[in-house]
């Protein structure tokens, strides 16, 4: 159960600062959904913008990383982070950007890979190797 309110959308036709982030949220999409991270940050217009024009900036542009790539790595930090919302979002995101049932089984073998390493590591802690400093 969230512990803010949900805008609907009557509320956020209400508010010119909502409307204008869900506005954009739907033109930069190509559609008229707005889900519920968006509807919960409504509750701060101030937030919600700052978090959309983060998120565009990132997520929403042309760069050396495709885009279902850079879904399948919010998918592999949101899970680290233990982030149900997120990890649920992502991978659907990913998927409708073309992420293969073959692609998601080996993002799932990484993502529990590291964090088994990741896990060994912190509790023997071993100190990195100096070879992959930076120079």
């Amino acid at each position: 159960m969230a512990t803010v309110k949900l805008f609907t959308d009557a509320e956020a036709e209400a508010s010119p600062a909502v409307k204008a982030v869900f506005d954009d949220i739907r033109a930069t999409r190509k559609n008229d959904f707005i889900n519920n991270f968006w509807r919960a940050l409504a509750n701060d217009p101030a937030t919600l913008k700052r978090v959309w024009e983060g998120l565009k900036a990132v997520m929403a542009v042309e760069g050396s990383i495709d885009p279902v790539t850079r879904e399948m790595i919010y998918i592999a930090v949101s899970t680290a982070n233990s982030c149900q919302y997120c990890v649920q979002s992502h991978t659907a995101a990913a998927r409708a950007r073309g992420m293969t049932d073959a692609q998601h089984g080996e993002l799932l073998s990484i993502i529990g890979l590291a964090a088994q390493t990741n896990h060994l590591a912190i509790a023997m802690q071993v100190p990195p190797d100096p070879e992959f400093e930076v120079r």
